[in-house]
């Protein structure tokens, strides 16, 4: 079977799962499971089936992390990891998400002996395959785990790395019509095609508003409980997450109407989730005020909150670029500038058992903004 004939009938397969999914739930399916099926539905969504998602354009892929775009970034995140590891007397790294591996790749080569275990919770076979080809050299210091489940994880002591991890996890839509809150889900028209409809809900955005008539935004109640989950099983450590959103404050301004949902394929973003399922990535924008008290209420201290390129340079990517060519400083750039991903991405920092001072949020901590 060719390629493109073997991933119509993925896409196929897929949509079968879904139309199943929502015929036996009365013909009404909560986005948040729908998003799940589409991204990870086993064997057929979209991170599921292959890993071409992530990589350099020309190529193929469909987006780029930091990762990707630079080693500089890995670099620059090392002196962090490094100081927590060495905070939370332990030598286990666990990352969660690795793409492509070239985060791991470079944390590895940087932090050295700092790190005896660097574990991957991956659950993408397609993505772990790659992982496993490009971080072969590293031998049993990496090892990968499939699910990561709070009643049967061991309490560790680890450092816990997330990198575009919290955006991939499936939220709830809901939809303020001037009167009553909704929650939006997904159901089929008269054709068999996807369409949107709501039903009225007791769920409620975690602000007070004012809510402009016509308002649709998400709720993170996976995100929220996997941050939980995780304070809960870390016995001492530090975790680290970067992504791209806002404190609550922002992310329910009452400008932002159409909420954060967004897809992308091919370099290229649309609105609309309900089409091309499994051809392409859906995401939402993270509200790290939600993260941050999920983590409080679970054990978790908050160390910091800030802008990615704030952080990077705590950490001393200035003087890596420095020394860099020039194609590296102009794609580390990237991560810095204000107008590229230095500000829309933000890092936020826990810690359980150990106390120190980070120094990626040594200047400019926004701690207070959650």
């Amino acid at each position: 079977m060719c390629a493109t004939a073997e991933h119509h009938s993925v896409s196929s397969r897929l949509r079968s799962a879904i139309v199943q999914a929502i015929e036996s739930n009365g013909g009404w399916l909560p986005f948040d499971r729908y998003m799940s099926l589409a991204l990870y539905a086993p064997g057929l969504g979209y991170y599921m089936h292959d890993d071409r998602q992530i990589g350099r354009w020309p190529g193929g892929s469909d987006f780029i992390t930091a990762p990707e775009l630079t080693p500089l970034f890995a670099q620059a995140l090392a002196p962090s990891l490094r100081q927590a590891l060495q905070a939370s007397e332990t030598h286990t790294l666990i990352e969660f998400g690795a793409g492509s591996g070239a985060l791991a790749e470079g944390l590895l080569e940087a932090l050295g002996n700092e790190v005896g275990r660097y574990c991957i919770v991956e659950l993408s076979g397609a993505l772990r395959a790659r992982q496993q080809q490009r971080l072969a050299r590293h031998g049993g210091r990496v090892q990968w785990i499939e699910r990561w489940s709070v009643p049967a994880a061991p309490a560790t002591d680890a450092v816990v790395l997330g990198n575009e991890v919290l955006d991939a996890m499936p939220v709830q839509l809901l939809h303020f019509d001037g009167a009553l809150w909704h929650e939006r889900g997904v159901a089929l028209d008269a054709d068999g095609a996807f369409a949107w409809r709501d039903r009225p809900t007791a769920l409620r955005p975690p602000h007070d508003g004012p809510w402009t008539p016509g308002t649709v935004t998400e709720i993170h109640v996976q995100a929220e409980a996997f941050i939980s989950g995780l304070a809960q099983t870390l016995r001492r450590g530090v975790a680290l997450f970067v992504d791209y959103g806002f404190p609550a404050d922002e992310y329910y301004h009452p400008q932002r109407t159409a909420g954060t949902l967004m897809c992308h394929r091919a370099h290229r973003a649309d609105s609309d989730p309900l089409i091309d399922v499994g051809e392409k990535d859906i995401t939402a924008h993270v509200n790290f005020s939600g993260i941050a008290l999920a983590g409080q209420a679970a054990g978790f201290d908050v160390l910091g909150y800030t802008s990615q390129a704030r952080f990077l340079l705590n950490n001393g990517i200035a003087d890596s670029m420095a020394r860099a060519d020039a194609r590296e400083r102009a794609a580390a750039q990237k991560l810095v500038a204000e107008h590229e991903m230095g500000e829309l991405f933000k890092v936020i920092g826990f810690a359980k058992g150990c106390v120190f001072d980070p120094i990626g949020f040594a200047a400019g901590d926004r701690s207070h903004r959650l």
